[in-house]
């Protein structure tokens, strides 16, 4: 006999986060019993349709609707497999919490949902985003042995070996990609080995593709100093032009200068700025002297709001154009990234003679010597003199405000 099943959506307007959105909730009923959980889409109350259990935004709504079809695929499953479903069970295999898949390429796309779920846990898209194509390469060649999918038990190195060979041959990926797709696979096994589907990673002893030399990881002096001396007109791309010098001159990721707030930023006895903040990534205080230039860059932005953010930031997705942009102007061979700007400053503190922090001589300082950009000095020559010499002062530095 089918049992009672509906589903309801809708948001608690008393949880907003601080961009203004809330969570948009489900809750599942069979047979008269509950059990409600998070869609993991986002949206503004303003934006929710309270009678139609949607919302306005075509995007999201979109999302909401796959999300309402697989609720109902699986129950459907359950139910056909089982003979009976409950509001519990349907919520916990949903959420992966009773899938054990045996399948490879089935339990890519659990790890994927997984992935996609923690995304508002960790404000960040790239693993998710990543693996869309990692996974996508590695279903292909499933699919080119004439199968849809591979139980764990059938995996040998024999896949392994064959897999890398696909990626290099057919797809003619370079040693990082296939790295990355190697990667993922092995993921996916240490995974069912994990939940004792497997007793070992068949894998284990196959080895990674030897990278090439790494592109551009940092740019040299020379290279600041001409983006200091050239203010843009397009407001984006001025934005991210200050937003690399100043991650240039502060050794901060692109996460921790967009939650950058006036309360991170104090100054010393002597009047000398620094920001005190909690690395994003390494959840460690980070305290950084500010350098003249970081300090020219900041007065031009939000130093007195602390409901705001000092520096109006898009997420990294947006900004990247700016920056390849930047890069192309400036002449560069290579893609320029953002976070180049963070290795960057290892290049003018050593070229200046200082030491923005204290470390050992490791391989990762080591190679900001190798760059010809780079000469260490043993005087007292820094970057502001020379921008100052050069003309770097607040059109140079800062641009036009």
């Amino acid at each position: 006999m089918r049992s009672t099943f509906k589903l309801l959506f809708y948001i608690n307007r008393g949880k907003v986060k601080a961009d203004g959105t809330t969570a948009v909730m489900c809750r599942i009923s069979i047979d008269g019993k509950t059990s409600a959980l998070t869609t993991g889409i986002y949206c503004q109350p303003s934006d929710w349709n309270a009678g139609k259990g949607e919302i306005r935004t075509g995007r999201d709504n979109n999302r909401l609707s796959e999300f309402r079809t697989r609720l109902e695929q699986t129950y459907d499953h359950i139910l056909k497999e089982q003979g009976a479903v409950s509001a519990e069970l349907l919520k916990n295999t949903v959420v992966g919490v009773n899938t054990t898949p045996i399948m490879l390429l089935e339990a890519g796309e659990v790890e994927r949902e997984r992935l996609r779920l923690r995304v508002s846990e960790i404000n960040s898209t790239s693993s998710y985003r990543q693996s869309k194509t990692t996974h996508a390469n590695l279903r292909d060649f499933v699919r080119s042995r004439g199968a849809e999918d591979i139980a764990f038990t059938d995996i040998t190195e024999e896949f392994g070996e064959s897999f890398k060979l696909f990626l290099k041959r057919d797809l003619n990926y370079k040693p990082g990609h296939i790295n990355h797709c190697l990667t993922w696979l092995n993921r996916l096994i240490y995974v069912a080995v994990d939940q004792e589907v497997i007793r070992c990673n068949p894998l284990e002893d196959m080895k990674y593709e030897k990278k090439d030399p790494p592109k551009i990881r940092y740019i040299g002096r020379n290279d600041v100093k001409w983006l200091m001396e050239h203010p843009f007109e397009d407001p984006m791309l001025e934005l991210a032009r200050r937003a690399f010098i100043f991650s240039s001159f502060t050794a901060l990721a692109y996460v921790d200068i967009l939650g950058l707030y006036p309360r991170h930023i104090g100054k010393t006895a002597a009047g000398r700025l620094y920001i005190r903040k909690e690395r994003v990534k390494t959840k460690v205080e980070a305290f950084v002297p500010l350098h003249p230039v970081a300090e020219q860059i900041l007065a031009l932005y939000n130093t007195t709001d602390d409901s705001r953010p000092v520096f109006p930031l898009p997420k990294r997705d947006i900004l990247w154009f700016e920056v390849h942009q930047l890069g192309v102007i400036m002449g560069l061979k290579e893609n320029l990234s953002y976070h180049v700007s963070r290795h960057s400053c290892g290049t003018l503190w050593l070229s200046g003679g200082h030491r923005h922090r204290k470390h050992r001589q490791n391989d990762g300082s080591r190679q900001y010597l190798h760059n010809p950009g780079v000469r260490p000095s043993d005087g007292h020559e820094n970057l502001r003199g020379h921008g100052q010499a050069d003309g770097a002062t607040e059109s140079g530095a800062g641009g036009r405000a």
